[in-house]
């Protein structure tokens, strides 16, 4: 690593830091893993509790998704689809996902992230409003906090706040309404119930606002993790689903972080009873091992794709990457995986010892909230006052020192482990959580 004097002078950008900070001081570098166990440079241990940007489904080391890649980059290691032309595990990929959607006559389109995914149903929506005669239905709405991607067209969808500052991003045709987070944002003796019709109601406005004919769909996560796990209250998607229906507003289902398995279904859009219109992919889809994400849509959306491309005579879209021959192959392993191991029914069985370990945080003098579903959850500390985010960064360093790695928003705790945990690292994970817990609470006391 290149020096100036005694420092470390980083050429990698290393992304969610302070640039200066990240390239003056060597950062953690992982080496090696072993299931929900990765090793740094120096031969230390972590458990990564929230799966490496909620992405390593199957932990680091499975031999079989290593060896179904290998096996297709002896075989062919790189084709584009594209021109008539594509390869055998796209296909195959494709048939499965169309399969296993929970929604009718389900077509596939690939790409290489979560961010390019969503990115690309966004330009299909507006393709398809342009040849439906509704070229003005490009706005769409998404929820503050939740995030959607790192491009110019999904960075501002929710996201974090300031980023469209930031990075001057457009916003002209971005709706953002409230995040659903009940605990944190109930007024003073509102119920849940009462909350929800606040929320939806806030919606309808918005629309309205807007003007109805200038919005093509809403795009949201079902559990927003970038928001702190925020979990929907009960009735929220079904009244949101009644108002997008009435306003002729389609439903995008960002499924990036919680496709397979996460909540305790095959999709949240099964946990929670929801219909998309259309859901995006990636993450677990191949278990973080290749980079490969997939656009699914319903027979009605992609049926207006057709027939845009009859009239132009072309669909003009497509990506070099999208479909690449191992991540298809990896991805097409990691779904029979998930059927022969029963994953979905082992995300079952440890999900309530998961759960039940966060709520009895729930009368520590230092937590606020806590809450999950499936085999994710949050612990969301009291705030310092004027010192938002202090006890989490405490909370990361204490955890770091514990050899635990979970992903901090603000004063909120994520966790999301790889989906193969068992109940005794779930334990373990939890013993080093308390103990960092237990750290900065008598770090506080000293203070």
């Amino acid at each position: 690593m290149p020096h100036r004097g005694n420092a470390p002078d980083n050429a990698t950008l290393i992304g969610f830091t302070n640039l200066r900070h990240a390239r003056t001081t060597r950062p953690l570098v992982i080496e090696k893993g072993r299931g929900i166990f990765l090793i740094d440079e120096n031969g230390r241990e972590y458990i990564e509790g929230t799966s490496s940007f909620y992405s390593a489904a199957l932990g680091f080391s499975d031999p079989e998704l290593v060896e179904a890649a290998i096996r297709q980059m002896r075989q062919l290691p790189a084709y584009a689809s594209g021109l008539y032309r594509t390869v055998p595990a796209a296909l195959a990929l494709g048939e499965k996902l169309a399969a296993m959607a929970p929604m009718a006559k389900a077509r596939v389109a690939f790409a290489s992230t979560g961010s390019e995914a969503n990115d690309f149903l966004i330009k299909f929506l507006r393709f398809r409003n342009g040849h439906r005669g509704e070229p003005r239905r490009v706005k769409v709405i998404a929820r503050a906090l939740s995030y959607h991607g790192a491009t110019v067209a999904t960075a501002p969808l929710g996201g974090f706040p300031g980023t469209a500052r930031a990075f001057n991003l457009p916003m002209d045709d971005v709706i953002t309404v409230s995040q659903p987070d009940f605990p944190n944002d109930a007024r003073a003796g509102e119920d849940e119930a009462g909350f929800t019709a606040r929320l939806l109601a806030e919606i309808e406005q918005a629309i309205e606002r807007a003007g109805p004919e200038t919005v093509g769909a809403m795009i949201l996560d079902p559990v927003s993790f970038s928001a702190g796990c925020v979990v929907p209250p009960a009735g929220y998607l079904t009244g949101l689903r009644a108002i997008l229906d009435r306003y002729g507003i389609l439903l995008f289902d960002d499924e990036v972080i919680t496709g397979f398995c996460r909540t305790g279904s095959m999709f949240a859009a099964q946990t929670f009873g929801m219909r998309p219109d259309c859901m995006t992919l990636a993450k677990a889809l191949s278990a973080a091992y290749f980079p490969i994400s997939a656009i699914v849509m319903d027979g009605d959306f992609y049926d207006a794709l057709e027939r845009g491309s009859d009239e132009e005579g072309i669909f003009s879209h497509a990506a070099t990457y999208g479909g690449h021959p191992v991540a298809a192959a990896v991805a097409l392993r990691m779904i029979e995986i998930i059927e022969e191991r029963d994953l979905l029914g082992h995300v079952r069985r440890v999900g309530p010892r998961l759960q039940k370990l966060i709520s009895s945080l729930s009368g520590h003098p230092m937590v606020f909230n806590t809450r999950g579903i499936g085999l994710g959850g949050a612990v969301q500390l009291h705030s310092l006052a004027e010192a938002v985010g202090a006890r989490g960064r405490a909370m990361q360093e204490a955890m770091m020192a514990e050899g635990l790695l979970l992903r901090v928003v603000k004063d909120t705790i994520n966790f999301a482990p790889p989906l193969i945990i068992t109940e005794a690292e779930v334990d373990e994970l939890f013993a080093r959580f308390t103990r960092a817990l237990a750290a900065v609470e008598r770090g506080e006391a000293v203070t």
